[in-house]
């Protein structure tokens, strides 16, 4: 099997066309290059071909979901919040009619672990679909910004000519009408993700007024939107290779019997013309190569750089429909599958992977259930930790009520009885507004001729009309009579 493949594939010019450059001619030949690095580290830049067919119609539709559901959330209210609104600056969190403040970021952990291990299973049974199909990076290069580039600079073959043509007229405005675009909509998704911690009325605001009102927020948009057009006009799929650490990490999650975009060695080699006896069904035809957005070749087995796009897949699937030869040279199956072996679906490693994520779910499930719309928590008012007021000890606490929910609720206070032990708590119902809080006082005196050690206070706090409640628990301390602390 050759290991160097063509990146380009000669294009057919017109009867009265202009015989090519020297330039021309190079770019148009194949070269010794099948990836987005060269051999000696620099940098080949990849200009991927246009490609038809049921994987890249269902990407596209796929792509568009995507995207409008990440221009929607801030937009859409749920209980009359954001959907998502993650307010960094008052420490509140708005998740699907759900709210979270700063007491709640445990829960952050198995968002994240939850996510983590839900990619490391999915790469296990279908390999690196996450990368091709849902990856942000992905999403928005391959759904906006290489599709401006395509619109505005024409096919991957014109784009090379004109990159590798002198300066003129029509390559300056083609090329910064292009790059006027990619800031536009760098522009458009940094304030797309500004949204998710302003709201999108907040944005809406803050766009129509000064900066100067809004100077963090400000910057924060300005920053996005230079690192998202660096990213996506020119570092592209380097973020991949370079950035990502998921690349160079999934080899360790699958196993021959995981799906991947491969190709059927078996059946394709070896390589020749279309009407050339005793060759495979591969016509050496390059246009797997040329469609990949990643620069590689497919036929090269499995590598770090395939995304699982599957644009070679519809590709080869085109060559061989006008070849009149059957599907799948290129396809999506386990390496198994494509040496002709028998796969495996249940095997040790996903055995052990869906135990770890139904344990994982249910551990998630029972810590979210704890979740309330309420927080109370009984504190220590400052000064001294206790007050001798003639034969009695009297300790100071302040017991702070958070209302989690966007209305006004009420609470009830009242603690359990403790022999001996008196309580003052100035407000047995205390009302609070919505994501606001409460701090009342509470006193409790003990008789010093009574107290034979610390013992534990604990305060009851339930919403009116709710079942859920809250007991805070805190130490009376004090001293025995004529002992000194």
């Amino acid at each position: 099997m050759p290991t160097h493949l063509p990146v380009v594939t000669s294009q057919r010019r017109p009867p009265d066309a202009a015989p090519p450059s020297s330039t021309e001619t190079t770019l148009l030949q194949p070269t010794e290059q099948s990836s987005s690095l060269r051999s000696d580290g620099a940098r080949n830049y990849v200009h991927p071909a246009d490609v038809r067919g049921r994987f890249d119609k269902a990407r596209n539709i796929f792509f568009a979901v995507l995207v409008a559901i990440f221009a929607a959330l801030p937009w859409i209210n749920v209980d009359g919040r954001p959907a998502v609104l993650l307010n960094i600056e008052d420490r509140r969190f708005f998740l699907f009619g759900a709210t979270f403040n700063a007491q709640d970021i445990w829960l952050f952990f198995f968002v994240l672990t939850g996510f983590t291990f839900g990619l490391v299973y999915l790469t296990a049974v279908l390999g690196r679909v996450w990368c091709g199909w849902a990856c942000p990076q992905t999403v928005f290069l391959e759904g906006m910004f290489r599709r401006v580039e395509r619109w505005i600079e024409g096919s991957r073959e014109i784009r090379l000519r004109r990159n590798a043509g002198p300066w003129t007229v029509d390559k300056v405005w083609r090329k910064g009408l292009t790059q006027l675009v990619y800031v536009a909509l760098s522009m458009l998704l940094a304030h797309m993700m500004v949204a998710y911690f302003v709201g999108g009325k907040g944005i809406l605001t803050m766009v129509t007024r000064s900066p100067s009102e809004h100077p963090e927020t400000f910057l924060w948009s300005v920053g996005i939107t230079l690192v998202t057009y660096v990213n996506f006009s020119w570092f592209r799929e380097q973020f991949c290779l370079i950035v990502c650490p998921y690349g160079r990490l999934q080899s360790i999650f699958t196993d021959p019997d995981s799906y991947t975009v491969g190709y059927d060695a078996k059946r394709g080699e070896p390589r020749g013309k279309a009407k050339a006896k005793d060759k495979g069904a591969c016509v050496d035809c390059g246009r797997c190569v040329t469609v990949c957005p990643m620069g590689i070749d497919i036929r090269n087995g499995m590598q770090l750089d395939c995304t699982s796009c599957m644009g070679c897949i519809d590709a080869c699937d085109e060559i061989m429909d006008k070849l009149k030869r059957p599907r799948g040279l290129i396809r999506f199956d386990s390496l198994n599958g494509l040496q002709g072996n028998k796969k495996g679906i249940l095997r040790p490693r996903i055995v052990l992977y869906s135990t770890l994520l139904l344990v994982g779910a249910v551990v998630a499930t029972l810590a979210f259930r704890k979740h309330t719309d309420f927080e109370a928590n009984l504190l220590r008012l400052r000064g001294a930790p206790y007050v001798i007021e003639g034969p009695n000890l009297r300790n100071a606490f302040e017991i702070h009520v958070v209302n989690k929910r966007s209305g006004k609720e009420t609470f009830d206070i009242w603690f359990e009885p403790i022999q001996g032990a008196s309580f003052v708590v100035p407000l047995s119902k205390v009302d609070v507004e919505g994501l606001q809080g409460v701090r009342a006082p509470v006193f409790v005196t003990l008789a010093q001729s009574d107290f034979s050690g610390d013992f534990p206070v604990r305060i009851h706090v339930r919403r009116q009309g709710g079942s859920t409640e809250k007991i805070v628990v805190g130490m009376f301390l004090g001293a025995k009579a004529g002992s000194m602390r």
